[in-house]
């Protein structure tokens, strides 16, 4: 039996692309939105209509804050592990082959939270859509995204973060 051999564009090994625990969210939110890493597989492939985030959820971190988007869609599936799913509903437990989705502008909150004590691993699948609004409402917090593609954070009431 051969060895595999390293794939060419446009295929790729998703462990060759960085690894980051990086947030776009204010300092005082950043902290507890740091204990899961991405590897942001659409950007590595040259995608623009939509992201694919490989996300590594390690030992009691969450994906992110609760949140809800106003113009575009997310969908999840769980590849290893066991993860909560917490929404305007309620909790409930994932297992690796499981998923969800989340349609824009439901106003359903969601986050993935590990509370085990093992790594949770999900694809994330997301559209890019413009004119995107999210809300957080649990934290003081919501966000706009901009023209440039970057997402804008405020307070509820409109101050900056």
């Amino acid at each position: 039996m051969t060895a595999p051999s390293k794939p060419r564009p446009p295929a790729f090994d998703p462990d060759d692309v960085n690894e980051s625990n990086f947030t776009s969210y204010p300092e005082m939110h950043r902290a507890a939105n740091q204990t899961r890493y991405n590897r942001r597989l659409g950007n590595h492939a040259g995608l623009k209509n939509f992201g694919v985030n490989l996300t590594r959820i390690i030992p009691g971190g969450q994906s992110s804050f609760r949140h809800a988007h106003s113009r575009q869609d997310e969908f999840v599936f769980v590849i290893e592990g066991e993860v909560v799913l917490e929404t305007n509903s309620g909790a409930q437990v994932l297992t690796a082959g499981m998923c969800a989705g989340f349609p824009a502008g439901t106003g359903d909150a969601h986050r993935f939270i590990n509370r085990t004590t093992r790594d949770v691993k999900l694809l994330v699948i997301g559209d890019r859509t413009a004119d995107d609004e999210i809300s957080y409402p649990d934290v003081d917090m919501r966000a706009v995204l901009g023209p440039d593609g970057v997402y804008k954070f405020t307070t509820k009431a409109g101050d900056p973060l």
